[in-house]
């Protein structure tokens, strides 16, 4: 069956699906946008995306192209036509089609909205297998990381780094030595001390909508942690290590820069996180973890 995207009000085969050369996404990277993951046929943390989506816009200032009940009915009906079961969405807003300009068109265009959907291997059923490996990457970013902007160059520049070495992701260092966060994730660790510590949002940093969901299933089950920065060398010496995204889920870093972490395998609080997280996506947030066989 041929994948079917939503381009401002069609449906169309992929392979037809498209926008004007002139739009403003294509030219300046004038544009935001939001991946949201699908298990099981529902979205997961729908309602933080589209709470950073409206953000975005509203820091760009993009009008939303549609209400949300709108936009979801959209979403979901791009994931119906591609029948996709686990997957990941994808949404795009520019600011529109208008002739080559730096500053804003003087008379305000319609935003165009593209979503594209496409299928993923099934959630992961255990930690197990799931880890991956880092490298640590100078963070060139510009100074508004909390948009989630298409403008991406410095995140691909890192990331192939990451593959060019044999890892997956890129943890970003700023020049002051502290840890902002991943190419396309949220950096968390387990440090010396035992405590669970991530960047806090005062940082020049995207605000993860599963870092949202996580930090609420934290409070929730009464695990503390620490929001601040830290150093560096702190993730060097940590126990553990884990990233977080809509794709990542919790996914623990086995090493970093070839170095293992702790012992290069998934340590215990990564562990009960992961179970944690796994329950909540699974709509089974409410419920007590079950006893091991």
């Amino acid at each position: 069956m041929s994948r079917i995207a939503y381009v401002n009000g069609r449906y169309l085969p992929h392979r037809e699906a498209s926008t004007h050369i002139e739009d403003r996404g294509y030219q300046f990277a004038d544009a935001v946008y939001e991946v949201v993951h699908v298990h099981d046929g529902r979205f997961v943390d729908d309602g933080p995306h589209l709470d950073r989506l409206e953000r975005s816009l509203r820091e760009i200032r993009i009008p939303m192209p549609m209400s949300r009940a709108a936009l979801r009915r959209v979403l979901a009906e791009v994931v119906r036509r591609n029948r996709i079961d686990e997957g990941l969405l994808y949404l795009q807003v520019s600011r529109g089609v208008a002739r080559r300009d730096h500053a804003f068109p003087a008379k305000p265009v319609p935003p165009v909205l593209v979503v594209t959907v496409k299928r993923i291997k099934p959630y992961p059923a255990s930690i197990d297998g799931w880890g991956t490996t880092a490298i640590t990457h100078p963070d060139l970013r510009w100074a508004r990381c909390d948009i989630k902007t298409v403008g991406l160059l410095p995140n691909v520049l890192a990331r192939q780094a990451a593959k060019e070495k044999g890892a997956s992701e890129a943890i970003l260092i700023a020049p002051d030595g502290t840890v902002t966060e991943g190419a396309a994730t949220t950096v968390w660790i387990v440090d010396q001390e035992g405590r669970l510590r991530t960047r806090d949002l005062e940082a020049n940093i995207l605000p993860g909508c599963t870092r949202r969901v996580l930090i609420e299933l934290l409070r929730e089950n009464g695990i503390p942690f620490v929001e601040g920065p830290f150093t560096e060398q702190e993730l060097r010496t940590a126990r553990e290590a884990f990233i977080t995204s809509a794709t990542s889920f919790v996914k623990p870093i086995l090493a970093i820069d070839g170095v293992a972490v702790g012992d290069g395998t998934p340590g215990p609080v990564t562990r009960r996180l992961f179970d944690i997280f796994s329950r909540h996506v699974r709509g089974q947030r409410n419920e007590p973890p079950r006893a091991a066989a």
